[in-house]
């Protein structure tokens, strides 16, 4: 799973809305989407940014699927 889904599954978990968080880190929306749907990359900038207004650890989104269960 990329980044970007996981980022998307953790916000639908958590009951942020995208909205939210594109007003918080200054991602425009339809940008913030695209990246969150796996239609584009995100930056490093834009991770930094996401994980910092999530308050989370970066490594919450880089871990591989398999080690979570």
């Amino acid at each position: 799973m990329s980044i970007g889904k996981k980022i998307k599954l953790y916000l639908i978990e958590n009951g942020i809305s995208q909205t939210w968080l594109s007003e918080k880190t200054k991602i425009a929306l339809p940008k913030l989407n695209a990246s969150l749907n796996g239609d584009r990359k995100i930056s490093v900038d834009e991770f930094a940014s996401i994980v910092n207004s999530l308050n989370v650890d970066a490594n919450t989104f880089i871990k591989s699927s398999n080690n979570k269960k």
